[in-house]
C-alpha cells in the first residue's frame, strides 16, 4: 500500500511535506534578494542626502549593488558546480549578514558602494541558487509551483523591506531622522535585514545537497539516500540511473559544457535564455521597485505617501504571484509569458501617456492634475500585476529547468550575467532619462520592449511544463544531432 504521504504522477513518487520544507527554505534567500533589492527604496533620498551625491551619484549608490549580483550570479552558478549547492547557499547567507551591517554603518558613498557591492555578491547567488536547487529536487508535476516558491519569497521579501522602511519612517519622521543610538532611520532600514540573513544560514544545517549534483560528483550513493527520503527506494533507484543517463557522471559541469559537442557552437538553448533574462529587466520592473518612493514623489506624492504606495504595490505582487503559483502547472509557462508581456506593454503604455501628459509646477516639480495621479497609481499597479503573475516567477522558473543536467549550473551563471547586467543598465540609466527625457518617453521605451518580449517568447521559447529535467535533457541533445547533420 502508498504511504499517505506520497503522490505519483508519470511514474514519480515523492513524499511532499519533505519536498516543500526543502524547497522553502531554499527559497528563504528569494526573501533575502527580495529584501535586499526592495530596501534601497525608502533610502534614496536619504543617502543623496546623507553623501551629498548627485544624480549620477545617486543612481550609482542603487545600483552598484547590481555590479555585485553580476559577479556573484556568475561564480554561483560554477562555483555551485563545483562545491555544490549547499555550501554556496550557505556562504551567501553570511554575505548578506555583512552587506547589510556594513551598509547601515557607511559614512561615505565610497563606503557605502563597496558593502553593496558585497550584499550584489549574495543577491546575485541567492538568484540563481535557489531555484537552481529547487529543479533539482522538485518532482516534475509540482515543479512549476515549487520553484515559484522562490519568485514568492522574493516579493514577500520585497513587501517586508516597503514595510520594514515605512514604520521605521514613522517612527522616526523620515529616513534622513534619527532614531536609534544616534543612528539615522536609514541605517536601521538596513540593519532590519540581518535577522533574516541569521535564519537562513540556520535553516540551511537541515537540507541535504541536491542529487542531481552528487551523482554529476560522483556521489550517487549520497544521491540515493537522499532521493530515497524524498522519495522511495525503488523509485530512487530508478531516479539515480535516470540522472545517470544524462550527466558524465565523476565529470563535474563547466563552463566548457555550454559549447554543444555536436555544433561546435553555443547551445541555442542558452541564447533563449539570455533572451529570456534580458527582457524581463527591459520592461522596467525594477525601476519601480528601486525608485518608487522617487517616481511617486516626482508626482507629487509625499514621502509618507510614496512610501504607503510601495507597500500597496508590495501587495498586489504578492497576491498575482500567488496566482502564478496556481496557474504554472496548470496552463503552462509559455501561456503565462505571453499574456505578461501584452499585460505590461498595455499599462506602461498607460502610464507613458498620463506622465506625458503632467506639467511642472514653479519648483520644477511634476504634477498630474485632475484624477491622473490615481490613474497612474491604478496602471502601475495593473503593471505590477501582470509581471507577478508571469515574468516575475516564471522567468526564474524556466531557466532552473529549461537547461540540460550536464550543464545547467553553466547556464545560469551566463543568463545570471545577462539579467543582473541589465538590471543594472535599467537601475543606473533610468535617473538619467527622468532628468532629460520625463517619466512619459521613460515608461514608453520599456513599454516597447513589453511587445519585444511578446513575439520573443511566440517565436524561440518552448514549453517545460509537467515534464521531468531528464526527458528534456535527452530532447535537447537529439535536436543537437540534427543540427550537426
Amino acid at each position: 500500500m502508498r504511504d499517505k504521504n506520497m503522490k505519483s504522477s508519470d511514474n514519480e513518487s515523492y513524499n511532499l511535506p519533505k519536498v516543500v520544507f526543502l524547497a522553502f527554505v531554499a527559497a528563504i534567500g528569494g526573501f533575502l534578494f527580495g529584501f535586499d533589492s526592495g530596501v534601497i527604496n525608502g533610502t534614496v533620498d536619504a543617502l543623496q542626502s546623507s553623501f551629498n551625491s548627485n544624480a549620477a551619484g545617486t543612481g550609482f549608490n542603487v545600483a552598484s549593488v547590481l555590479l555585485g549580483c553580476v559577479v556573484g550570479a556568475f561564480f554561483a552558478g560554477t562555483l555551485a558546480d563545483r562545491f555544490g549547492r549547499k555550501p554556496m547557499m550557505l556562504t551567501a547567507a553570511f554575505i548578506f549578514i555583512i552587506s547589510a551591517w556594513g551598509s547601515g554603518i557607511s559614512e561615505s558613498s565610497i563606503e557605502f558602494v563597496i558593502y553593496r557591492l558585497i550584499g550584489g555578491l549574495a543577491v546575485g547567488a541567492a538568484s540563481i541558487l535557489a531555484p537552481l536547487y529547487i529543479s533539482e529536487i522538485a518532482p516534475s508535476k509540482i515543479r512549476g509551483r515549487l520553484a515559484t516558491l522562490q519568485q514568492l519569497m522574493l516579493v514577500i521579501g520585497l513587501f517586508t523591506a516597503f514595510m520594514s522602511n515605512y514604520t521605521l519612517a514613522g517612527i522616526s519622521g523620515g529616513a534622513e531622522e534619527e532614531l536609534w543610538m544616534g543612528f539615522q532611520t536609514w541605517s536601521w532600514m538596513f540593519w532590519a535585514e540581518i535577522l533574516p540573513a541569521a535564519l537562513f544560514v540556520i535553516m540551511l544545517i537541515f537540507i541535504p545537497e541536491s542529487p542531481r549534483y552528487l551523482v554529476a560528483s560522483n556521489q550517487s550513493d549520497k544521491a540515493y539516500t537522499i532521493l530515497s527520503k524524498i522519495s522511495n527506494s525503488t523509485k530512487a533507484t530508478i531516479k539515480v540511473e535516470d540522472i545517470k543517463s544524462t550527466v558524465r557522471e565523476g565529470s563535474r559541469p563547466k563552463l566548457s559544457d555550454l559549447i554543444s559537442k555536436y555544433t561546435g557552437k553555443i547551445h541555442p538553448l542558452v541564447w533563449v535564455g539570455i533572451g529570456i533574462a534580458v527582457l524581463q529587466q527591459f520592461t522596467g520592473i525594477n525601476v519601480i521597485f528601486y525608485y518608487g518612493a522617487t517616481l511617486w514623489q516626482a508626482a507629487g506624492f509625499a514621502e509618507a505617501d510614496a512610501l504607503l504606495t510601495n507597500v500597496i504595490s508590495g501587495s498586489v505582487n504578492i497576491f498575482f504571484t500567488i496566482v502564478a503559483i496556481m496557474l504554472i502547472d496548470k496552463v503552462g509557462r509559455k501561456p503565462l509569458l505571453l499574456v505578461g508581456s501584452i499585460g505590461q506593454a498595455i499599462m506602461l503604455g498607460i502610464l507613458a501617456y498620463l506622465f506625458g501628459m503632467a506639467t511642472v509646477d514653479g519648483a520644477n516639480n511634476l504634477v498630474l492634475e485632475g484624477n491622473n495621479g490615481t490613474y497612474a497609481l491604478l496602471a502601475a499597479n495593473g503593471y505590477i500585476a501582470f509581471f507577478a503573475a508571469s515574468w516575475g516567477p516564471v522567468m526564474w522558473v524556466m531557466l532552473g529547468e529549461m537547461f540540460p543536467n550536464q550543464y545547467r549550473g553553466a547556464a545560469l551563471a551566463v543568463c545570471g550575467i545577462a539579467q543582473w547586467g541589465s538590471n543594472f543598465a535599467i537601475t543606473m540609466t533610468f535617473p538619467i532619462m527622468l532628468d532629460h527625457l520625463g517619466l512619459g518617453v521613460s515608461y514608453g521605451v520599456y513599454a516597447l520592449f513589453g511587445l519585444v518580449a511578446y513575439f520573443f517568447v511566440k517565436s524561440f521559447v518552448k514549453e517545460t511544463k509537467g515534464r521531468s529535467l531528464e526527458d528534456m535533457s535527452r530532447e535537447q541533445e537529439e535536436e543537437e544531432k540534427k543540427l550537426a547533420l
